[in-house]
């Protein structure tokens, strides 16, 4: 089966747009609609033609394109059950699966950032498009859930194959990456990952996209686990949604 391709471009202020696309059948996904003028630019760069968008979750930075590129190329959008998507025609939730150019996509439930929040999982081309759940370095802000829902969300992703190729909603990566340090700072795999995200970022370089493997080994929004963050957050006896809280309440007020 040919290799899917994939287009990765800047949306909005810090927004990724990603675009999948099959050569064989010419079908292409938009994951996400958070800005028309960007996708319909690369879609013409790449000389593709839209057939369906994933959406994620519902906050308008996701959505705000669907009805428009919908309105224009006819294309199917696939989005969360649980929540209110503009144009949606197929609700999945967590645990279904449908065909896309002759692929599998599992739908992952991940509640946490919203409630509704799903991620695609493509485990043949071992994919995951992440969105606000997982970003390099770091997790989305629980504006609807709770830190165990975020944290169940979390482990659910961290239990993919370490080699999955990931996607994920924004560029924060240098902020994450400032942030880690932090509470991690003992962690050498880290601290040259961040000196590589500097080096990334002065370029004007994007940091999407990261692995599975890599974010366990350096993201500390996955290693609430990790002795060495819990003897520094003084949380040895603590358990790991309670570490992870603690974590994701120093994120919020960095």
């Amino acid at each position: 089966m040919t290799p899917l391709e994939i287009e990765l471009f800047a949306c909005r202020s810090d927004n990724f747009g990603v675009l999948l696309h099959d050569p064989a059948t010419g079908a292409t996904a938009s994951i996400d609609a958070p800005e028309e003028k960007p996708i319909l630019e690369a879609l013409e760069r790449r000389g593709w033609r839209l057939s369906h968008i994933f959406t994620t979750h519902h906050h308008g930075d996701h959505v705000e394109a669907n009805l428009a590129l919908k309105d224009r190329f006819g294309a199917t959008i696939i989005g969360p059950a649980r929540e209110t998507i503009p144009g949606i025609d197929r609700k999945v939730d967590g645990g279904d699966s449908f065909d896309f150019a002759g692929r599998r996509v599992e739908v992952i439930a991940t509640p946490g950032h919203t409630l509704g929040h799903i991620c695609f999982h493509l485990p043949e081309e071992k994919l995951l498009f992440a969105a606000d759940t997982l970003f390099a370095l770091g997790c989305g802000r629980l504006f609807e859930g709770t830190p165990a829902q975020m944290w169940d969300s979390l482990s659910k992703l961290a239990a993919l194959p370490e080699e999955t190729t990931v996607y994920f909603g924004h560029e924060y990566t240098l902020s994450n990456a400032r942030f880690a340090k932090t509470v991690d700072p003992e962690n050498v795999a880290l601290a040259h990952r961040v000196e590589e995200i500097e080096a990334l970022r002065a370029a004007d370089a994007f940091t999407a996209p990261t692995t599975i493997g890599l974010e366990k080994a350096t993201n500390p929004f996955l290693r609430a686990a990790d002795p060495a963050i819990r003897r520094h957050l003084g949380m040895e006896g603590a358990s790991d949604v309670e570490v992870f809280a603690e974590i994701r309440g120093r994120k919020d007020r960095f």
